[in-house]
């Protein structure tokens, strides 16, 4: 044991598949968790010391707070000595939210809109000129200095290009004791009775005073007073016209145009905010994308009629209200239900479409009498357009949405912004422009920033610009020189959120915290590596402990301390099997410490296959920072797809390809990014994409239930002859529906105990003994087993089990082949981690007959999985694509890339570097690529 004062010590934990192990972690130290996947790391790091640093900050609370946060059940361990507080930084943990971006999550959009609103300078968005603003002291000097020895008026400006009538106005201005206003640039006496024309513009000005301009002391009494009437009537602004030449100079307190006179309120931060309702543009509320009905959508083909299904959103002719009153609307018009829709007029289009109110009578020429039609409809555009905004129910907005287009907002152009805030600018640049630049150009503007502002800017802007440019290092540092800061956070991939997270938390420079990281390195590029390992490094050495749950060989080389768990997965793991430096892990014999050591490593094949010689072509793909890439798919081959981080990859393959392929073979929604043509489609029959999400949200999801074993196995027991006399169906043996399961815990086999002040306690239900259904059904039994005793099985045992049934077979030892035979069938898909439930995905296809014409996308497979892992994933791709079918990886791991038959490799940066092909072809070829950063990591694997 380390000394407790330098460590973190862990005595008897035995969350999930722990087995009560004790363990030290020394303080203020990178430490290092690794071992093959499912062995225990995260339920040692995040479900035992992560939850129990959680539960003692909630302890601090008063009961009263404690009640409303729901309590936190205590992890299975001991004792835990030496906790310092625990901030976690997961990857599942952004916010999903259309209001936030790089910019907000970071802190440096709170920055940018301080800066500009103590140092930016304002333009007039009607001339372009320079704002000014004026004290009333300076007003009246100027006044006096311009315009001595002349007549002025002086006007307090009251209504300016508005319509109305305006009498109350006039009424309540003589009330005040005022006897002349000038209306429409012409002076006039104020009468009773006094009113405009409502229905046209019209600019009012109130005549406060009239004065010849002297320099002595009364004129200068008299006009202060007069400037202050005028700013009071004028809202802060206002007029003076000489009265020869009627010249109009404008003063403002606030900011103002000098020739147009239009003003601005005094800049603050949330003028700047598209969160505030005093920045956000008003047409899209900030969120800088409307959606507008799309006619094609609703009328698909114009040559077919209203009866025939012509209006996609009403269907076929159904004797409705809805079709009578397009009945009645085609009486006025002239039109039946059964003619084209192109054929008819404008104006019926425009009632349909739109609705309207109408009264008519329409004479029978046979019956010789009036017939009275009304009506009133709501236009089928505009209510698809009211459910969409207005509607509670998800399911509603979902289908109104089939039939509007998300466009860029017309009046903010996306900047999510209001007018004026736009016409604050800083070098020429205003606050959205800074917002669309990728960190690396903002990181360069701010350094350069200094000389172009003013001595008085500089001081203002000092103390904030060296908060942002601290904070945009971070990202540097930590390979996110790509975003930019108006970049969505819905839009960011689990490692990127987690790196900014990262950034974020190195940017607060708390001191004696335990961090605790899940997989940092996902989804960087080895380039990249070095710099994200120094940023953890850095936090390390200003006092902080720093635990790390890693696979890569970089990361645990670097570590102060390893600590390495197994033997193997699941219940086969869960123990302490070695733990010291990076030095002393090299010289034990544990799987982690031979592929470190060089004694184990995945084989590069011998010869590359050929495919089938046949290509999937995708042309002129011009999404997000893709420069019109070209590229070709060979086809029955292992493709890798590579890059540097923010390259262009997701965006060539999950944004452009991905949903082509769908939209093509299963009609899927999802609009792919701009490309011109697609060829190839009829050399594969389907495309199925295997990414990291959870297969299931509730605990009565598992393994069994998602690979659809679980069907097969209530149907053997139907056929039971126990089962058969008792006339029990499938439904019977689901713990989901009521006959078969326990109702006490509702065949969850827990109960839920509510402690008002504590914790929820789950207790085994004492009925049927966690065990989820009723006596009788368990006494069905099928070699031995009953139904829950099945559900407790590994798979490795299912596979035994079921050597002789050949439908549940197959689906069992695909789940075993991907790796997985230590999962129970039965486990809950919440306790699965990301790497699990990918495979689960993995083996769910593989199980299903193939045509080997299927193209199989997998986005960075390897997250999650330790070398071993990816020895057997590798394994099952490679069966995948021996039977002829394509695998597309999207992968950063040399292990993955120098498996592959055929190479794409993205960038040569990422952000606006990015978006091109750098290299393809054979990792053979690839290395000889001089400009691919892939290539220099590839050749060390491959030489």
């Amino acid at each position: 044991m380390l000394n407790p004062e330098e460590s973190i010590e862990v005595l008897g934990a035995r969350v999930h598949n722990l087995k009560n192990i004790d363990v030290s972690i020394p303080r203020e130290k990178l430490v290092v968790i690794t071992g093959l996947s499912g062995s225990g790391k995260s339920s040692l790091a995040f479900d035992t010391i992560y939850a129990e640093g959680q539960r003692r900050y909630i302890e601090t609370f008063s009961a009263y707070a404690r009640q409303f946060l729901g309590g936190l059940e205590r992890p299975d361990v001991d004792k835990i000595d030496g906790l310092s507080p625990v901030i976690a930084i997961e990857q599942k943990t952004t916010s999903k939210s259309p209001r936030s971006t790089v910019g907000t999550i970071t802190e440096i959009y709170d920055f940018l809109r301080l800066l500009f609103a103590r140092a930016a300078d304002a333009y007039s968005y009607n001339t372009g000129e320079k704002m000014v603003s004026y004290s009333d002291e300076q007003i009246k000097d100027l006044i006096i200095e311009s315009f001595n020895g002349k007549r002025i008026n002086i006007l307090a400006p009251v209504v300016r290009s508005r319509k109305g009538h305006y009498a109350e106005l006039f009424q309540q201005i003589g009330k005040q004791g005022f006897v002349k206003v000038r209306v429409n640039g012409e002076i006039q006496d104020i009468v009773t009775g006094m009113k405009v024309d409502r229905y046209k513009t019209h600019d009012i000005e109130i005549v406060i005073d009239r004065m010849q301009i002297e320099s002595d002391e009364d004129t200068d009494k008299r006009l202060a007073e007069s400037i202050k009437t005028a700013m009071h009537h004028g809202d802060d602004v206002m007029m003076v016209i000489e009265h020869e030449s009627n010249e109009v100079r404008y003063f403002s307190r606030t900011l103002m145009c000098p020739t147009s006179g239009i003003s601005y309120p005094n800049p603050e931060p949330n003028n700047f905010s598209f969160n505030s309702p005093k920045g956000a543009c008003e047409s899209c509320n900030g969120l800088g994308t409307i959606n507008q009905i799309n006619l094609k959508k609703i009328i698909p083909n114009p040559k077919a009629s209203i009866k025939q299904g012509g209006f996609a959103p009403l269907g076929e002719y159904k004797n409705t209200w809805i079709f009578k009153q397009l009945e009645t609307i085609g009486e006025k018009y002239g039109f039946t239900n059964a003619d084209p829709i192109e054929t008819i007029s404008e104006e019926a289009m425009e009632m349909i479409l739109n609705g309207g109110k109408d009264k008519f009578a329409v004479a029978s020429k046979t019956l010789g009498i009036t017939k009275e039609y009304k009506i009133e409809f709501e236009g089928i555009a505009h209510f698809i357009k009211n459910q969409h905004d207005e509607s509670n129910s998800n399911s509603i907005k979902r289908w109104a949405k089939e039939f509007m287009d998300e466009i860029d907002c017309p009046d903010c152009h996306g900047s999510r912004l209001k007018k004026e805030a736009l016409y604050f600018k800083i070098n020429t640049l205003n606050i959205a422009d800074l917002s669309q630049m990728d960190i690396s150009e903002l990181t360069h503007w701010f350094a350069a920033l200094d000389e172009q502002l003013s001595d008085k800017q500089r001081a203002i802007a000092t103390e904030i610009t060296k908060e942002i440019r601290a904070r945009l290092q971070f990202l540097m540092d930590v390979g996110l020189n790509y975003l930019s800061l108006n970049r969505s956070s819905k839009s960011l991939s689990g490692g990127e959120a987690q790196r900014i997270r990262l950034a974020t938390q190195i940017g607060s420079q708390l001191v004696g915290v335990l961090y605790i990281l899940d997989e940092p390195s996902i989804g960087l590029h080895q380039r990249d590596n070095e710099r994200l390992i120094n940023s953890l490094e850095n936090l390390r050495d200003i006092g902080n402990s720093v635990l790390v749950v890693e696979h890569d060989k970089d990361m645990i080389e670097r570590a102060d301390w390893v600590i390495d768990i197994g033997p193997k997965a699941g219940r086969f793991g869960g123990q302490i099997i070695s733990q010291g430096t990076p030095k002393q892990l090299l010289l034990e014999n544990t799987i982690t410490a031979q592929y470190m050591s060089g004694k184990m490593k995945i084989e590069v094949p011998k010869k590359r296959r050929e495919g089938n010689g046949k290509v999937l072509k995708l042309s002129g793909a011009t999404g997000n920072n893709l420069k019109n890439v070209t590229v070709e798919f060979p086809l029955g081959k292992l493709i890798c797809v590579t890059g540097v981080s923010g390259s262009g990859k997701s965006t060539l393959i999950n944004e452009t390809l991905y949903p082509i392929l769908n939209e093509y073979f299963f009609n899927a929604v999802k609009k792919p990014q701009p490309f011109k043509k697609i060829e190839g489609l009829e050399h594969i029959d389907k495309v199925i994409d295997i990414d990291q999400s959870p297969i299931g949200r509730t605990p009565r999801s598992n393994p069994a239930t998602y690979t659809d074993v679980f069907s097969e196995i209530r149907s053997l027991f139907t056929l039971t002859p126990e089962a058969m006399i008792r006339g029990y169906k499938a439904g019977r043996f689901s713990f989901n529906v009521k006959g078969g399961r326990c109702e006490t815990c509702e065949g969850s086999g827990v109960r839920t105990i509510e402690m008002s002040f504590l914790p929820d306690v789950y207790v085994e239900c004492e009925t049927c003994m966690g065990k989820r259904f009723n006596r009788e059904t368990l006494e069905i039994r099928y070699k031995g087993k009953s139904i829950s005793d099945i559900l407790n099985m590994t798979v490795d045992e299912a596979v035994d089990f079921f050597e002789n049934i050949p439908k549940i077979y197959r689906k069992v030892k695909t789940i075993q082949d991907v790796g997985l035979g230590y999962i129970t069938l039965g486990q809950q898909s919440t306790t699965l981690s990301g790497g699990e439930a990918q495979r689960i995905k993995l083996a769910t296809e593989l199980s299903k007959k193939d045509t080997g014409n299927t193209f199989y996308i997998l986005d960075e497979p390897t997250t999650g999985l330790h070398f071993e892992d990816i020895r057997v994933l590798m394994d099952v791709i490679t069966k995948l694509v021996d039977k002829g079918n394509t695998v597309l990886v999207i992968e950063h791991n040399m292990d993955v890339i120098k498996l592959a038959d055929y190479i794409i490799d993205i960038g040569l940066e990422g952000g606006k570097g990015g978006g091109e092909v750098i290299a393809k072809g054979t990792p053979e070829e690839i290395i000889k690529n001089k400009k691919s950063f892939t290539a220099q990591f590839l050749k060390k694997e491959l030489l």
